[in-house]
């Protein structure tokens, strides 16, 4: 159990040298020390700021480098050990504050010349961190709500093409979908507020199609239009959307930065739905970089209510084990007063044949799903596409095999044959 003062992180490191000085040269280099001792860093002080080694288990041997540039003891050798640290930092060194919490966790780590390897899994914060940041403000519950969508997940699509259609062409697609029953539309990453589709056109038109629908239907789709950008344009354009009407608002994660994700979330009164392009180059290399449960928990922290996770049987390099592991990891609890839980959104060359493994996943039908060509390149058109979807799932929700259930349901055994 972290204590109410103290900050701590888990590593998976690889090391030539022994792995408790390895360690010891991470605490230092990111805390009170450096690569040799200094005038001023007393005993006093140390122990005051210096970070430590809670935990160190040596898990195996490797014969060769994983990483390019690391060094050897003066001893020489090739042999290098893996092992998984635990540091913990004083709070009083930084404060509750995610921008310094990443530069104390993640800093002048990757790049030392004594490590191989290194790794971040994942981190456990004190209390105050949740006294400062609130984190999502919606979750499931609040996009249940919203969306009018109860007991099975939401089922979504991408605006495809992903750039390239006008604010009318993105409204006219977003109109069929609406008329097909679809539950969630997203635009794509690559769509913000370019000159051929300006965010604020785009905005109206799409909303005009969306009240135009829920006359009809009494249900209005969640739309998330992507307002990535600059904190101010961040902000006005949040507060287009919601003065249309709309449900949902889109940020690019990486490409806004914490401080970004951090005054969006502080000002919003919509959920977030939070991209994660560009995760791929902090994460491909199995022994540099983050791990997702300690990645997301920054953003978490920062007010994203929907997260992506990636998906089973994706079209990237990121294997199903990391999926779940992933989805599953948006339910732990931050703080115990403070859960911060996070809706899972699973996306990426997702069709009906992955509904099963998804909610299995999942653990439940708390998540949303969105289906690109899974959904608009059905042979019956958009509307068959949201049907066989949202067949697939039910049968999942009910135990019984997708193939039997298609058997009453034509729609589905389109899909499961075009697909």
């Amino acid at each position: 159990m972290i204590g109410p003062d103290r900050i701590e992180a888990d590593y998976l490191i690889e090391t030539a040298f022994d792995p408790r000085a390895a360690a010891e040269i991470m605490a230092g280099e990111q805390s009170s020390g450096t690569f040799r001792p200094v005038p001023g860093e007393t005993p006093e002080l140390k122990a005051r700021a210096a970070a430590r080694i809670e935990r160190l288990e040596v898990i195996g041997e490797v014969s060769a480098p994983s990483l390019p540039g690391s060094g050897l003891p003066k001893s020489g050798g090739g042999l290098r050990q893996q092992a998984r640290v635990t540091l913990s930092w004083p709070l009083a060194n930084l404060g509750p504050s995610l921008p310094n919490l990443v530069a104390t966790l993640a800093g002048n780590l990757f790049e030392l010349k004594s490590f191989s390897g290194l790794r971040l899994l994942d981190l456990r914060l004190p209390d105050a961190f949740a006294a400062r940041y609130p984190g999502p403000k919606f979750g499931m519950a609040g996009t249940r709500d919203l969306s009018g969508v109860e007991g099975r997940p939401l089922i979504g699509t991408i605006i495809k093409p992903s750039v390239g259609l006008t604010p009318e062409d993105t409204a006219a697609l977003v109109a069929e979908l609406c008329a097909g029953g679809i539950d969630f539309i997203k635009d794509d990453e690559l769509q913000a507020d370019g000159p051929a589709c300006p965010f604020d056109a785009r905005v109206r038109a799409v909303m005009n199609a969306v009240h135009r629908a829920a006359d009809k239907t009494g249900r209005k789709v969640m739309v998330a239009f992507n307002l990535t950008g600059e904190v101010d344009e961040m902000r006005a354009r949040h507060d287009l959307v919601l003065a249309e009407g709309g449900t949902c608002v889109m940020a690019s994660v990486n490409a806004v930065g914490l401080s970004g994700m951090i005054a969006l979330g502080r000002h919003s009164q919509l959920p977030i739905h939070a991209h994660r392009c560009g995760w791929g180059a902090l994460t491909r290399a199995p022994l540099l970089g983050w791990d997702y449960a300690a990645w997301s928990k920054l953003w978490r922290l920062a007010g994203a209510d929907h997260m992506h996770v990636n998906g089973l049987d994706n079209k990237f390099t990121e294997s199903d084990e990391s999926v779940i592991a992933s989805a599953r990891s948006l339910s732990d609890p931050l703080f115990p007063d403070a859960p911060m839980r996070a809706v899972p959104v699973f996306s990426s060359g997702q069709t009906v044949h992955q509904a099963a493994g998804t909610l299995a996943a999942a653990g439940g039908p708390d998540l949303i799903v969105t289906a690109g060509g899974g959904i608009v390149a059905h042979p019956g058109g958009v509307a068959a596409g949201v049907e066989a979807m949202r067949a697939a799932y039910d049968a999942a929700g009910q135990g019984i095999d997708a193939a039997t259930y298609a058997r009453d349901h034509p729609a589905l055994a389109a899909a499961l044959a075009a697909f």
